[in-house]
């Protein structure tokens, strides 16, 4: 299933992406399930499953504006330096990484596929990254590797925008450069585990104006989805509709010589495979 959040007359829904368009599930089991994070922490695919079956769409996916599947996640967790050569491209001769970087981003940070990607007043260093995102079903804390996987509920995609002059304003922080309004994207949709086995492999890729940028596998993740919730989980208990963004591959537009950052009307297309796409277009900040 590809659960999916949008506005209607100015009113977020949720629905589900099938042939031809979208199934409203609001007016199905919105009443139970508010939107698609009660959805999640209830445990209730199966509901969503029984209320589209053999129904037409009541929209059409063109014609909707897309939010963030998950409107308001507890924790928005993103993971650095975790695709094979990241590590390298920073040029300091450090030894790899024992454990993951880690920095969390807010939701105002995001906006929904097709939705402007917003280029800020105070900076030219607007960067895309292309990641996978994994997004919590079953909560918990303390979770065994080896039980990790139980604990997905879907994957997505997202673009972890990023403004890279502002990464180091601070000392030790990437706080600032990682969470301008809207300079990242998440979507379309959330694929369902019961679909697309988050055990994968998973491809990735970033195309800026249909120009490849970036392109690899998880296949080669350093720290793997199980590690990731594993770790994560000893420190802070996970929530339902909890995402966590996995890693960027190398290519991101900082990285060239010399850098080749995103400019209005840049349109940035994050892809896997068995996801779909996620597609933005760069604009001005208002």
């Amino acid at each position: 299933m590809r659960l999916l959040s949008y506005l209607l007359d100015g009113e977020p829904r949720y629905g589900a992406a099938v042939d031809g368009g979208v199934v409203d599930l609001t007016k199905r089991i919105g009443r139970d399930y508010s939107d698609v994070k009660a959805l999640i922490a209830a445990n209730a695919l199966a509901d969503a499953q029984e209320a589209i079956a053999g129904q037409k769409p009541d929209h059409a996916l063109d014609k909707l504006v897309l939010l963030p599947p998950v409107l308001a996640p507890e924790k928005l967790w993103c993971i650095g330096v975790n695709y094979a050569e990241r590590n390298a491209e920073y040029k300091d001769n450090s030894d790899l990484p024992k454990y993951p970087s880690l920095f969390v981003r807010s939701m105002s940070s995001m906006t929904g596929s097709g939705q402007p990607l917003e280029k800020p007043k105070v900076s030219e260093q607007l960067d895309y990254e292309g990641e996978l995102v994994i997004v919590i079903g079953q909560g918990g804390r303390h979770i065994p590797r080896e039980k990790a996987w139980s604990h997905i509920f879907g994957m997505t995609l997202c673009n972890e925008g990023t403004i890279r002059d502002w990464l180091r304003h601070g000392k030790f922080n990437v706080t600032q450069g990682k969470n301008f309004d809207r300079s990242g994207s998440i979507g379309p949709w959330i694929v369902t585990a019961d679909e697309l086995d988050p055990r994968g492999p998973h491809d990735i890729m970033t195309r800026v104006n249909g120009e490849v940028r970036q392109q690899d596998t998880t296949e080669r993740l350093m720290f793997p989805f199980d590690f990731i919730i594993s770790y994560l989980s000893t420190f802070a208990t996970l929530k339902p509709g909890d995402m966590i963004v996995t890693g960027t591959p190398t290519g991101a537009g900082a990285r060239f010589d010399p850098p080749r950052w995103l400019k209005i009307g840049d349109v940035v297309e994050v892809e896997s495979s068995r996801i779909g796409v996620l597609r933005n277009t760069v604009a001005a900040e208002q």
